[in-house]
């Protein structure tokens, strides 16, 4: 009796036979099961008696749909091929959470392969079956949509983002005292076009400075697109080519309109792929422009006597991690380091590095499924015993996604170490030229004292500014980035911070630390924000702790209020500016 497949099985079958190519071919008929794979990756080694972790194990699932429909062996003799086909929806979601859930694309099992097996090219592949078909993690979709509907995958509106660049190019004049000091906008036939991540602009504004300092003192002729900024590309991770060739045109017909002759791209591992190795061909499209990562374009101002360095201002102790797209998809291994022994005085290397370095555990895409942080955070302790070994105070990496995937890992284990980037090392080492001052013969004392005493008015009034002062407030999120950015805010109005990553965590501090403010999001892996406000208002220690509700699912919101306690103090969504954070935060503890 035959089964019946559902209309998504079909489809992806028929897709399946539109993405075989001779890479994708080969791969899926080369493996020998030798098992070479196996101890490359590291979600096997934090899993050892879970052999569904195994990258053959995992390929396996696509393979024998491969031979049952598409390989003569598979309709000869299906039995003795391991051929099998899919029936249900509810095998693909099977499948999509071993495509998307029990691996990075960190490609590492790839370069151990004897036999030349790419299991992250049609891992990848799989992927994009699979959202074809709309079957995908909650925050690839969400994502997606954003790219494909604003431009960029963290929904950065243009305002704000030309809002930030003006504001980071006021700082840069502050700090080095020159008011020609800007970050340029759409200036045409520049020699550098810089892109960046946006994860820049919504919680790491500073390395945007930080770049444009460079730059500055370097003498470039620079500028940031106003449109097309987005170097980064969800496409790669969803395995949707037609978003990847969608985002990526963005970017390259933005600096042909405005005639840039080389395309820079910030310290982002995916970015740096898509952009530069995988976009042209996603796109269709013929570049007739250099292309190339800030680390070497960094790298070439030092070489060429363009800005002076003193790594005497990083001495504290350093490594290195390599992220997976830069290292082994691309071969960028021995620029970052020599950039990095140029700036800093102490520098380790952990052990293995370049093409055998593990991943972060934040890469293909997982910091977006927050559904699979549980088996992420495990597996990454491979990395953490990576990090611990060197015994070194920061890592460094020239990735965006590695800061969060590592920022994680660390604050799992427990390791007590910070994470930054090359940009910012160098940026604290450049040597600033002097300017010629004219020396003053004679300062009236009146003039000093005058200015004495509006240095002190001004103090006090910066004082009177922090309206937060002293205010303890624990802000509960399960992303790294979002406590970073509301930490960072309203801490610079004088709040004492606190942070918890789950739910369990924000009940043992509010009980231990009694806040004053508790900002709590509600879609969180374990207990979630609905289960953690019941547990609050229920104890009495903790009942009158005032709660704002910060959601980006605002459908979560009948957790909170359909239960029979006192309603939370505020309730914002997701995305919130700083000054909207600061006003409900002020409204909420009734501060003028």
């Amino acid at each position: 009796m035959s089964r019946v497949r559902s209309q998504k099985a079909e489809l992806v079958i028929e897709r399946l036979g539109k993405k075989l190519n001779r890479q994708i071919v080969g791969s899926l008929v080369a493996c020998v099961h030798c098992g070479m794979c196996t101890d490359a990756c590291h979600y096997v080694l934090a899993n050892p008696d879970d052999p569904s972790y195994a990258p053959a194990a995992k390929a396996d699932k696509l393979r024998k749909l491969f031979k049952r429909h598409y390989d003569w062996t598979g309709r000869v003799i299906p039995w003795w091929v391991g051929a099998k086909s899919i029936f249900t929806d509810e095998e693909l979601e099977d499948l999509k959470d071993t495509v998307f859930g029990k691996c990075t694309n960190c490609r590492r099992c790839s370069i151990n392969c004897p036999m030349g097996v790419d299991f992250a090219t049609y891992n990848r592949m799989t992927r994009g079956l699979l959202v074809s078909v709309g079957i995908m993690p909650e925050g690839v979709a969400v994502v997606s949509k954003d790219q494909w509907e604003i431009g960029n995958q963290m929904g950065v509106l243009t305002e704000d983002y030309l809002d930030t660049l003006e504001w980071m190019g006021e700082e840069m004049q502050e700090e080095l005292d020159d008011e020609t000091a800007i970050i340029p906008i759409d200036k045409e036939d520049a020699d550098i076009v810089y892109t960046i991540n946006p994860r820049e602009v919504k919680y790491d504004p500073r390395t945007i400075s930080d770049a444009g300092k460079i730059f500055h003192v370097a003498g470039a002729n620079w500028t940031m697109p106003s449109e097309g900024w987005d170097m980064t590309n969800f496409g790669l991770f969803s395995g949707d080519d037609a978003l990847g060739g969608s985002v990526a045109a963005r970017v390259y017909d933005k600096l042909q309109e405005i005639r840039g002759k080389k395309l820079v791209i910030s310290e982002c591992g995916h970015g740096y792929r898509s952009t530069r190795c995988e976009g042209p061909n996603w796109a269709g499209m013929d570049i007739g422009f250099e292309m190339e990562s800030s680390v070497i374009t960094m790298l070439n101002f030092i070489k060429e006597g363009k800005i002076q360095v003193d790594k005497t201002r990083n001495t504290t102790p350093v490594t290195f991690h390599d992220s997976c797209n830069n290292a082994r998809s691309c071969g960028l291994f021995e620029e970052p380091r020599e950039l990095l022994k140029l700036v800093v005085t102490d520098f380790t290397e952990m052990y293995p590095n370049r093409a055998e370095n593990y991943c972060c555990t934040g890469g293909g895409g997982a910091m977006s499924m927050s559904e699979y942080t549980p088996q992420r955070l495990k597996s990454g302790i491979v990395k953490a015993n990576q990090l611990k070994d060197t015994g070194a105070k920061i890592v460094v990496t020239s990735c965006h996604n590695c800061v969060d995937g590592l920022n994680d890992v660390i604050k799992h284990y427990k390791l007590g170490m910070e994470v930054t980037q090359l940009v910012n090392l160098v940026a604290n080492a450049l040597v600033i030229p002097e300017k010629k001052v004219v020396p003053v013969v004679e300062v009236a004392e009146a003039v000093v004292e005058e200015a004495i005493a509006e240095e002190a008015v001004e103090a006090e009034e910066i004082k009177k500014e922090l309206v937060l002062t002293g205010r303890k407030i624990l802000i509960v999120d399960d992303e790294p980035d979002i406590r970073t950015f509301f930490g960072a805010v309203l801490e610079d109005n004088g709040a004492i911070i606190l942070e918890a990553g789950d739910g369990d965590q924000a009940i043992e501090i509010a009980n231990s630390e009694k806040p004053d403010l508790i900002t709590l999001d509600l879609s969180m892996p374990g207990k979630d924000g609905g289960k953690v406000f019941e547990a609050l208002r229920s104890n009495p220690e903790t009942e009158r702790l005032k709660i704002c509700i910060i959601t980006g699912r605002p459908e979560l919101r009948k957790l909170i209020y359909d239960q029979e306690l006192s309603k939370p103090e505020g309730y914002l969504d997701k995305p919130v500016d700083e000054d909207t954070l600061v006003l409900n935060v002020r409204k909420i503890l009734e501060l003028s």
